[in-house]
């Protein structure tokens, strides 16, 4: 894979010190919404000012637009933390290498009313198997809902994760490529024919082609990977959340590296350096789609870039 480093990228903050920021959404007036995971917290930032829509505790980890006034919560049900330099958390016990708290049930997917601030657990469990983590999730056009679960980790040993997908009924959730190993950010291609998948361990990142709204086309061959899904390119990079461009580009936060795009074929990587801080989600917006809004999670920050190319803008499907 042919990989070219740009310059490190120029960005204005929108909002600093605000715990371990994720999730970054745009409404359809520009404001943004984003997450706190330490804090269990969903944020709202407009207008040089941040605001608490909610405190539904846990670990909201992924944000996606419901309906302008709703949103569902990827909620990992809470790490553990350590404090390094500057005061700055991370979510790890660095002396034991785990994020599982001691006390911990299992993680949810909630709907956060945008107005009220009520929140209400929606799932816990895929066929009476608890949810580990869920971290990332995107709307898909009919309304269904993908999410990826992450899981834990523990000194020795880390949750097989998977991709999950709730119909447009909110009736159940729905195991759909399984194990995974650290499933995190997870996009659809413009055309909605595909859906992506970033795996933070690894630095893949894995395609599945769609036989219809949550259902991969059946894997072919004896060798296939048991989870159906082809490596589209594997990294050195620790990999994210994820957001699409509108040509088809996969744009994922590289925690340590920025932002790395991955063409669909690919072939080729793009790498736009954030240095010093852990890079994790990336969103588009504004009228050509070149708003890109990121989280960087040590600082607790969310900013803006003008972006090179037009974003794939998502927006509520019941809109």
């Amino acid at each position: 894979m042919k990989t070219t480093v740009r310059e490190p990228l120029q960005f204005e903050v929108l909002a600093a010190g605000q715990g371990f920021t994720e999730g970054p959404v745009l409404a359809a007036d520009g404001t943004v919404l984003a997450v706190d995971i330490d804090g269990g917290r969903v944020l709202r930032i407009r207008n040089g000012s941040v605001d608490v829509v909610a405190s539904p505790g846990g670990g909201p980890n992924g944000l996606a637009l419901e309906t302008p006034t709703s949103g569902i919560v990827a909620n990992n049900g809470g790490f553990l933390w350590s404090e390094v330099g500057g005061g700055v958390r991370l979510p790890i016990d660095l002396a034991t290498h785990t994020n599982e708290p001691p006390d911990f049930s299992g993680g949810w997917l909630e709907r956060v009313d945008l107005e009220s601030g009520h929140v209400t657990v929606l799932h816990r469990e895929c066929g009476g198997r608890p949810l580990r983590g869920p971290n990332d999730l995107v709307f898909d056009e009919v309304g269904g809902l993908w999410f990826t679960d992450h899981g834990k980790g523990r000194h020795a040993s880390v949750d097989r994760g998977g991709l999950y997908y709730v119909p447009p009924d909110g009736s159940e959730v729905r195991e759909v490529a399984f194990p995974l190993l650290g499933p995190n950010g997870v996009g659809l291609s413009p055309d909605g024919t595909k859906v992506y998948v970033a795996e933070t361990y690894t630095g893949r990142l894995w395609v599945w082609n769609l036989a219809g709204p949550g259902e991969v086309l059946a894997p072919s061959g004896s060798l296939a990977v048991r989870h159906g899904g082809t490596c589209l390119a594997a990294t050195a990079f620790s990999f994210d959340s994820l957001g699409i461009e509108a040509d088809g580009r996969i744009a994922i936060g590289a925690i340590a590296d920025g932002i790395v795009v991955i063409t669909p074929d690919g072939e080729e990587a793009e790498v736009f350096p954030i240095p010093g801080d852990v890079t994790t989600n990336i969103a588009f917006g504004g009228a050509d789609g070149r708003r890109a809004v990121i989280s960087l999670s040590r600082s607790g920050s969310v900013v803006e870039a003008s972006w090179p190319r037009p974003g794939l803008v998502v927006g509520p499907p019941f809109s």
